[in-house]
């Protein structure tokens, strides 16, 4: 990141309606609790929601804890996210090889798994909690806010 330049950061899963939104207001509530001057977004590597709103239970579990999903709306990765934003943190392992796929050579290094930002937490991908039940998205918030401060100190510096 350049020296002056407000950082930007996107976080990215599949379909973008339950783990990088939830990642994005975590992330977003975090930051603006650190002081932190911070451009956020999400995306998801495929189509299948574009333009749909956040999973009900994400949004759930997400607003039992303070965050507030309901206004954000599911988008796929697009060419020009790759230049625009400084870090871009992936989930899990196949939407990190999707992303250093579709990313052009100069920027793969700012392609990154979102739990690097948490070293001591044991899981490495957050899981898809879609098909699973209302536990998996309490377990994605507790892997996400661990992460995101991580990444908060990380931006700190």
């Amino acid at each position: 990141m350049s020296k002056g330049k407000r950082p930007a950061v996107l976080f990215v899963c599949l379909g973008n309606i339950c783990r990088s939104p939830t990642a994005e207001a975590v992330f977003r509530a975090r930051a603006a609790a650190a002081g932190l001057d911070v451009e956020i977004d999400s995306a998801g590597t495929g189509a299948w929601h574009v333009g749909k709103s956040p999973d009900p239970r994400a949004q759930a579990a997400g607003e039992a804890r303070g965050y507030d999903l309901s206004p954000l709306r599911a988008r796929q990765v697009k060419a020009a996210d790759f230049q625009r934003f400084d870090l871009i943190l992936a989930m899990d392992e196949d939407n990190y090889e999707m992303l250093c796929l579709k990313a052009p050579g100069d920027v793969r290094e700012r392609i990154v798994m979102m739990m690097d930002f948490a070293p001591d937490h044991p899981e490495r991908s957050v899981p898809d909690p879609y098909y699973g039940g209302d536990d998996g998205f309490a377990h994605v918030l507790d892997m996400l806010e661990e992460a995101s401060d991580g990444l908060i100190a990380h931006l700190s510096r």
